[in-house]
């Protein structure tokens, strides 16, 4: 980024004149929104527009002298390129170190200085957290500012796309029952209200599907039960007639999108209100009427939603044998076309294995932004090709592609890396230790309810055992043709929660990977099932679980070392490629067909 050019550096004192009007020492600018989004409609990307890091994560905070964004390793690289020229300053955090910010702004800010945040798009548990620790330095925090407003003047106004209702068979649990059993779970807690604003949450729950948010096939509401009815806040014109019909025969009435916080505000003195601290934000807490007992607890909805039911299981299965089709479709014309020298880029490959995947039946969207990594840029965890930086693919190394879908039936994350010209030892060495690490946890049986973040450890173990570590998680789970990253489970570094229990009919990633900045990048993704493992008899010790592979795709074996890939590793990758020839055979023919029965040769 040129100084000369860059407009983040006057977008930044055009804010810092907005704070001084309000006496406001430091701001505050997460990446969420008033539904605290992984992925953030455009009205929501003020960290984006006033630092120019486009990354999905990272924190930026603004003081009358200086600015700094928070970001953890899998950005950094992309972070110091996209910042180059703006006078922000990169702070440089472990990955998961949700308090770093917290902290700066306790060691910076002056006692009796203000801090302000927009507490609509600041979660709860964040704002308790950042409340305790300004406390602590006599710090004031304002949550009552939405700052950007005015110095955003091409601030994009609410999105308008239509929500549509998923149905089905692909939505085989109906909206009544969700939302009995959802009244169920309030009245377990003592609750006679209970209020969701996660969208992924408000989808499953109602059977509803939209495209407010890149990527996710979700809209942007909130969501008021009661032990009779249920209050969708939602915007105007949004919900055609019939669909409206349906939605009130179902018991599900509508509001306007922006009367949620109202509707908190009058509810009963006597009643009781069930929300998730971790999935609500301080704005709306604040809303609620001062006399209603509020009943703190994990939304029951994310729970249920994590575990697929049978039927969910077989529609995912049948939107993985697409997805497989389409990549076998791809990368056999990409390797015949590379074989007659035609030139190719980064870009050219989202392009192709994009539109490989938009003739399967059943697709919808991409269910993130493809990654596709040519050696250095292959190092970037979350990279991102554009029309102003990409790479030729040309020459040697290894090329790495990070791609996913969203079809009715389920959604799909899947990463491979493949060999360009001939791979050095060192390549076949990374490779072979991120795939003994995908495999060795692939292949790991456990008692049923172990914490996930416990599971981290089997993939990094091949890895640690030679010096070499990544910065991200190594699984996450994934909804059902719904957001591609979910909870409750998470398998990191992160700090266990009871609600991590691994339970049957969870999706969740496989994903270890090996960065070298400059160099290259490996990581191999497969999405697996929990499902109950057939085991002898274990002298009373209960159920265990074990993963099955979803995913349905080769992987490569032209960079496998195989002095480091262990006998039991071998026999499982050839158990697997097997399954994926007769899984994928019936979908694909010619060059793809050739392609497929080549690259599933057995070891």
């Amino acid at each position: 980024m040129d100084t000369r050019s860059s407009p983040i550096p006057a977008r930044i004192e055009d804010l810092r004149q907005h704070m001084e009007r309000e006496a406001v020492q430091a701001l505050l600018v997460p990446s969420s929104d008033p539904h605290l989004s992984e992925y953030l409609p455009g009205r929501w990307q003020g960290r984006v527009w006033f630092s120019g890091f486009t990354g999905s994560m990272g924190t930026l905070v603004v003081t009358l002298d200086e600015a700094v964004l928070f970001a953890d390793s899998r950005y950094w690289v992309q972070a110091e390129a996209e910042l180059a020229g703006s006078a922000i300053t990169l702070e440089k955090i472990p990955t998961g170190n949700a308090q770093a910010h917290v902290d700066w702004l306790a060691r910076h800010v002056q006692a009796g200085h203000t801090v302000a945040v927009d507490g609509q798009v600041l979660g709860l548990a964040a704002a308790q957290a950042l409340q305790a620790a300004l406390d602590k330095a006599g710090v004031r925090l304002r949550a009552d500012l939405d700052l950007l407003q005015g110095a955003w003047p091409e601030r994009p106004p609410l999105p308008e796309a239509p929500v549509y209702e998923h149905c089905a068979p692909h939505a085989p649990v109906s909206r009544t029952a969700k939302l009995a059993a959802l009244r169920t779970a309030m009245a377990a807690h003592g609750a006679s209200h209970h209020f969701v604003s996660t969208v992924d949450d408000i989808a499953w729950i109602t059977n509803l599907r939209g495209s407010d948010v890149s990527y996710n096939p979700v809209f942007l509401a909130h969501l008021l039960l009661d032990a009779q009815g249920a209050t969708l806040f939602v915007g105007t014109g949004k919900v055609d007639e019939a669909l409206r019909a349906t939605l009130a025969a179902d018991g599900v009435q509508l509001a306007p999108y922006a009367q949620a916080p109202q509707a908190l505000a009058a509810l009963p003195a006597d009643s009781v209100l069930l929300l998730d601290a971790r999935r609500v934000t301080y704005g709306l807490r604040q809303a609620v009427a001062a006399g209603v007992k509020v009943v703190e607890a994990i939304n029951p909805s994310t729970l249920a939603k994590s575990r697929k039911t049978a039927d969910e299981v077989a529609q995912v299965r049948a939107a993985m044998v697409e997805d497989g089709a389409a990549m076998c479709e791809f990368y056999a014309a990409f390797e015949a076309s590379l074989a007659r020298g035609e030139p190719w880029d980064e870009l050219k490959v989202d392009e192709h294995l994009s539109a490989a995947r938009a003739r399967r039946a059943g697709f919808v969207g991409l269910s993130f932004p493809t990654i596709a990594g040519f050696n250095a840029n292959g190092a970037m965890p979350h990279y991102r090709a554009t029309a102003q930086s990409f790479a030729r693919i040309e020459g040697q190394g290894l090329l790495l592609i990070d791609s996913g879908a969203q079809y009715v039936g389920g959604t799909t994350d899947i990463t491979r890396v493949w060999p360009i010209g001939e791979p050095t030892a060192a390549m076949k060495r990374d490779y072979t230790l991120v795939l003994a690490g995908t495999l060795a946890l692939s292949r790991t049986r456990f008692p049923r309810g172990t914490l996930s973040p416990t599971l981290d450890s089997i993939a990094r173990a091949p890895l640690w055992a030679q010096g070499i570590e990544f910065g991200h998680g190594t699984g996450h789970g994934v909804g059902y043709f719904l957001n591609v990253h979910e909870g409750p489970q998470s398998i990191s570094k992160a700090i266990p929660t009871p609600e991590m229990a691994m339970e049957p009919g969870m999706i969740t990633s496989i994903e270890p990977g090996v960065y070298r900045p400059g160099q290259w990048g490996v990581r191999i993704e497969n999405m697996v099932l929990n499902v109950s493992a057939a085991t002898p008899e274990n002298g009373g010790f209960g159920e265990f679980l074990e993963f099955e592979t979803l995913t349905l795709c080769p992987i490569d074996t032209r960079c496998i070392d195989r002095t480091l890939l262990g006998a039991e590793a071998l026999t499982w990758l050839n158990g697997y490629h097997a399954q994926v020839r007769e899984r994928l055979l019936p979908a694909v023919q010619g060059a793809a067909r050739a392609w497929l029965l080549a690259r599933t040769e057995p070891l």
